[in-house]
């Protein structure tokens, strides 16, 4: 071979080579050059995670599940709730203060898992959103109303992929239900029956008290986040703050997101425009006496009004929790279960009915002999084989406007506000008319509110707006 040739043959693997070179530097880019928010392909997600203990522990754990995904740190205010994820994931910084995390992280993090109580999942989301960090937010999605509009907003102006932490959205049991009633089987929807066996947590009681001394390992300060301070009490935590309305939303903000969701995604509904409720008597006894409404109540009923988008009417959408539950359908068999144990959804149409577990699972028409002796339609939408928190960790990596989630904040947004307008009804419902004696009329809240979705506000009763937005205490903000 002539020394020309090999000049030439060397000429053009060296141009191959540089070629392959600069296609790598500009496919391998460092995440501080693309800047935040953004990822580099061959990048994994870098998570932090706001509550490392309990729901935020198991939530981490999935989330490292994926091969994609790598836990960079977390923070709790309770070093006992921690100890978990310390041991799971060494290589993580552990800290206190999930604000000093944000700060100190924000250059190495690209997504941010909030799992506390309801008390701080706004704060700490919108904190995460406004570093330009994705975020997977545990349900409900906010502890007020209001919250959950400016959440919802936050998402769009910070262009994050988000998703809310209702699992049973990305079930197959949803999906199916969705192709089920658009199939027309059992017509216009215009009644939904919706229970929960919750609370499996103390509910109806007085406000704990007594003088306790604050575990070394906690921070009650930021445990408290942005409500009211109060003195320590172990009744409050690891768990039961869900029944307390300074922390949690109660039977109906703990369940409601699962066993609703099938409800929201598949019927042409947004906000209701009316709720009522009742709740036990104990609860309105015990508060009688005490004149204290710190506590979720033990059970309640409530019925919400929502006008259908296709102007066909409107459907009523019922809750039950406590134990209550609705009237068994005549077309189930008396040995057939009625939901499962954590609670079920039946969909009352102009043709027949529908049932649904918890999550959405097991749809089955009634009576249940249709399920195999009828021809049932087609699978025509797109399962999430996945799951919900892989799906969310791809989403990521794909990026703000093509990744895509089951619950995004544009769809969890909207279904948190409708369902905490069921607890806006409860906290209502035994204000006081102090001009007025007797049982039956100086309580103002027991009537049918009329609620106004595009302004946040209950038109007919003034009293009730003040649980549409808290006071956050000095030191807290949710400023968009």
């Amino acid at each position: 071979m002539s020394k020309q040739k090999n000049k030439k043959n060397y000429q053009r693997r060296q141009f191959i080579r540089d070629a392959s070179l600069s296609l790598a530097a500009f496919t391998i880019v460092p995440r501080h050059v693309l800047g935040k928010g953004y990822l580099a392909p061959s990048d994994k997600l870098n998570i932090a995670g706001v509550g490392a203990g309990g729901k935020g522990g198991s939530d981490l754990e999935e989330f490292s599940k994926s091969p994609k995904a790598n836990i960079v740190c977390f923070a709790d205010v309770d070093a006992r709730q921690a100890k978990g994820s310390v041991k799971r994931f060494p290589k993580a910084k552990l800290y206190q203060d999930f604000r000093e995390m944000l700060e100190k992280e924000k250059g190495n993090i690209d997504a941010v898992s909030v799992s506390t109580p309801d008390n701080t999942h706004a704060v700490a989301a919108l904190a995460a959103m406004q570093l330009g960090k994705h975020v997977y937010l545990q349900k409900p999605m906010t502890h007020d109303i209001y919250e959950a509009r400016i959440l919802t907003e936050a998402a769009k102006k910070y262009k994050v992929v988000t998703q809310m932490g209702n699992q049973g959205g990305s079930g197959d049991g949803v999906r199916r239900t969705q192709e089920l009633i658009n199939s027309g089987m059992i017509g216009d929807v215009h009644s939904v029956q919706c229970w929960t066996n919750r609370p499996v947590w103390p509910q109806g009681l007085p406000t704990p008290s007594g003088n306790h001394e604050v575990p070394t390992e906690l921070n009650w300060d930021l445990w408290i986040g942005p409500a009211k301070m109060i003195d320590y009490n172990p009744a409050y935590l690891p768990f039961n703050w869900r029944g307390w309305w300074a922390f949690g939303t109660g039977s109906l903000g703990d369940m409601a997101c699962h066993i609703m969701d099938p409800v929201f995604r598949c019927l042409p509904i947004d906000f209701p425009t009316d709720v009522e409720c009742s709740v036990a008597t104990i609860w309105r006894e015990m508060w009688n006496d005490t004149q204290n409404l710190d506590s979720c109540p033990p059970s309640s009923i409530i019925h919400l009004t929502y006008p259908r988008k296709d102007n066909k009417g409107n459907i009523k959408v019922s809750w039950y929790d406590g134990g209550l539950l609705p009237q068994r359908p005549d077309e189930l068999l008396p040995g057939e279960a009625f939901g499962n144990w954590d609670g079920g959804v039946l969909f009352e149409g102009s043709k027949g009915k529908l049932l649904a577990d918890c999550y959405g699972a097991n749809p089955r028409l009634l009576p249940t002999k249709l399920m195999t002796t009828t021809n049932l339609p087609a699978e025509t939408i797109a399962r999430v084989p996945e799951g919900h928190y892989v799906q969310w960790v791809n989403a990521c990596l794909e990026g703000y406007g093509k990744g895509k989630t089951s619950s995004p904040f544009e769809f969890a947004g909207p279904f948190t506000e409708s369902i905490l307008i069921g607890n806006l009804a409860l906290r209502s419902y035994m204000i006081k008319n102090p001009n007025l004696k007797g049982w039956d009329d100086k309580y103002l809240g027991r009537k049918k509110l009329l609620w106004d979705a595009k302004n946040m506000k209950i038109t007919n009763f003034d009293e009730a707006n003040q649980f549409v937005k808290r006071e956050y205490r000095d030191g807290w903000k949710l400023v968009l």
